[in-house]
């Protein structure tokens, strides 16, 4: 996987690189998706987005964070065309995206509403805090989205004393969604199980 440099700060962190891998996978880009980004902060994700997709569309409804976006993407490789919009979601979601990504919850609820209605495939949340997670999740379950509920927490080994401790960072909550997915498991069939 090819390093994604992020020289310009947001004053916010970004997404940290294996929450990006799993994302990754969640997200599935191909070179035909035009994917867009509600909270694109450092740019993290819309750089690892734009090497996989054929068009990104990142919203930041803060100024300073679309120019830390920009930056970060010049420190980069990639291969799609990127549009950089200052705004705040839902207002310019493109009504033809496939994939939307929330890096953030601010307005939430009306960006599925609208990406539900614009018809996107696929839309992935990720949440740091609990309260907003179980909230995330109804909202899902009540338009018909939620597929799956992740919980990551990572913890980066340090040298102390001669010997390896960690360092954990706070978990993330991440919820991925279809249109059409939400199912219950049936009274024989745990999560997760599958053939």
């Amino acid at each position: 996987m090819q390093a994604t440099n992020l020289p310009n700060d947001a004053k916010a962190g970004p997404t940290k690189p294996e929450v990006r891998a799993v994302l990754a996978r969640k997200l599935a880009l191909g070179p035909d998706d035009h994917f867009v980004e509600v909270g694109s902060c450092t740019g993290a994700v819309t750089i690892e987005a734009a090497r996989r997709a054929g068009r990104v569309t990142a919203l930041e409804r803060k100024s300073e964070r679309v120019e830390a976006t920009r930056a970060n993407l010049d420190a980069n490789e990639y291969g799609a065309d990127v549009r950089l919009v200052n705004a705040e979601a839902p207002e310019r979601l493109p009504d033809d995206g496939d994939v939307v990504f929330l890096g953030g919850s601010r307005n939430y609820e009306r960006v599925l509403d609208d990406a539900v209605a614009a018809g996107y495939d696929r839309i992935v949340m990720n949440v740091s805090r609990l309260e907003v997670a179980g909230e995330a999740a109804r909202a899902f379950r009540d338009r018909d989205l939620l597929d799956e509920v992740l919980c990551l927490q990572m913890a980066t080994g340090y040298d102390l004393a001669g010997a390896t401790s960690f360092d954990a960072d706070n978990p993330v909550y991440m919820l991925v969604g279809e249109p059409g997915s939400s199912e219950e498991p049936g009274p024989s069939e745990k999560p997760g199980d599958s053939e």
